[in-house]
């Protein structure tokens, strides 16, 4: 385990890697139908509690192991064993979320017993994956040192909340505490220390991989609203209308994301990566609560939700305009340029929404809301190949001569 080399040509996620990844499959895919639940309810700030909370958990499992193989992904019988315990783990953190939903919605200390026992079989595997690579490392030791500690003391702190039956607002203040612990390992590990040989190319492609299974719920609540026009009405125009407008709105949303040339930047700004992995978060939430809100619209055709028509929405185009905002700020950290031309996408992108839910305000169909909330990314797509390639063409251009 003496680290992969962070120039190594074609790197690409392995079969491994990938196999890991359809876990989270499963935890966005709980996460996303207890919110759709939530929402349809009318459970509006539980829900987003729960969301937030399981979207965290369940990113934040994905996050360390993304860079701990993207560093010392040796593939022997020892790593492999390692990491299918780590998807055990994964299993484990998803069985837990729907009773944290319902400890939540039902008003109790939040229920994260199960939450937290998936994330002990995990950290077990991780913090014994970093132990091997400090002893085999001996370069990069204080390194992986400072992430095996950080994540001992942070799950020994988890630990200890199971047992502090606390309300929401203070559960949420004790993830905080636990999370900046954890943080300070890849802080201290890559600022202060030598780091760990991650690749940009091979961690770029780990995230948008990561994009393109959260955008599998785009797919999932799409089928689910077309269902419910199918049953409620059979083969109609808005039954074609909501087929279009999830599928645009999954396809979109996948363009916008590839527009900029991340690996690139990331190699030539290798001490950016700490924002942008993190700033990542954000991301994944809100292309999983699109995908929960396009669910929500399901329950509001078929008359089983206890939200208005404007609500139902505004579940859909709220966390779209989060995510093409969160897409500008993750091109200004790894850029560090604003451009005035942001500007103008974005405005364009609030006005559509903001049509949206406007018709939506005048009684106009579901579907034909969902079909304009379809074109909010498709403002940041044109703006991007018309004008915007030519701004990311710079960027790259300075970016490597700062390299060279």
């Amino acid at each position: 385990m003496a680290g992969r080399d962070p120039h190594e040509n074609h790197r690409v996620a392995t079969p491994l890697e990938l196999l890991f990844d359809l876990t989270f499959v499963i935890g966005f895919g709980v996460t996303a139908s207890e919110f759709a639940h939530a929402l349809a309810d009318n459970h509006i700030w539980a829900g987003l509690a729960g969301f937030a909370f399981a979207t965290f958990a369940v990113v934040w499992a994905w996050i360390n192991f993304a860079w701990f193989a993207s560093a010392y992904d040796t593939d022997d019988w020892v790593y492999r064993l390692t990491t299918m315990l780590q998807m055990v783990g994964v299993i484990i953190l998803a069985l837990g979320i729907a009773p944290m939903f319902r400890s939540i919605e039902h008003g109790e200390h939040v229920d994260n017993q199960v939450l937290v026992a998936g994330y002990i079989v995990m950290r077990i595997a991780m913090v014994f994956q970093w132990l091997r690579a400090a002893r085999q490392d001996p370069g990069r030791r204080q390194a992986c040192l400072a992430y095996a500690t950080a994540i001992t003391v942070a799950q020994i702190g988890w630990v200890g909340v199971l047992f502090v039956h606390t309300s929401v607002p203070v559960t949420f203040l004790l993830v905080i505490v636990m999370v900046t612990v954890e943080m300070s390992g890849p802080f201290v590990a890559e600022r202060r220390f030598r780091g760990t040989p991650w690749h940009a190319h091979h961690i770029a492609e780990r995230y948008s991989l990561l994009v393109i299974i959260a955008l599998g719920e785009g797919v999932v609540g799409t089928v689910a609203s077309l269902s419910a026009v199918l049953d409620e009405q059979g083969w109609t125009l808005d039954a074609v209308l909501v087929a279009v407008a999830g599928t645009g709105l999954t396809f979109g949303m996948w363009w916008v994301y590839f527009v900029v040339p991340t690996a690139q930047l990331l190699h030539a700004h290798r001490e950016r990566s700490f924002s942008w992995g993190y700033g990542h978060i954000p991301l994944f939430g809100a292309i999983v609560a699109t995908g929960a809100g396009l669910h929500a619209a399901a329950y509001f055709i078929e008359d089983q939700s206890k939200l208005d028509s404007v609500t139902t929405v505004l579940t859909v185009a709220v966390p779209v305009g989060i995510y093409i905002l969160g897409i500008f700020g993750l091109y200004l950290i790894l850029v560090r340029s604003f451009e005035a031309f942001h500007l103008v996408l974005m405005a364009g992108t609030v006005v559509v929404l903001g049509a949206a839910v406007a018709l939506a305000g005048a009684g106009v169909t579901m579907a034909v809301c969902l079909v304009v909330v379809m074109l909010a990314p498709v403002v940041t797509v044109v703006g991007f190949e018309l004008i915007g390639h030519r701004h990311v063409e710079k960027a790259i251009s300075q970016a490597a001569s700062e390299d060279l």
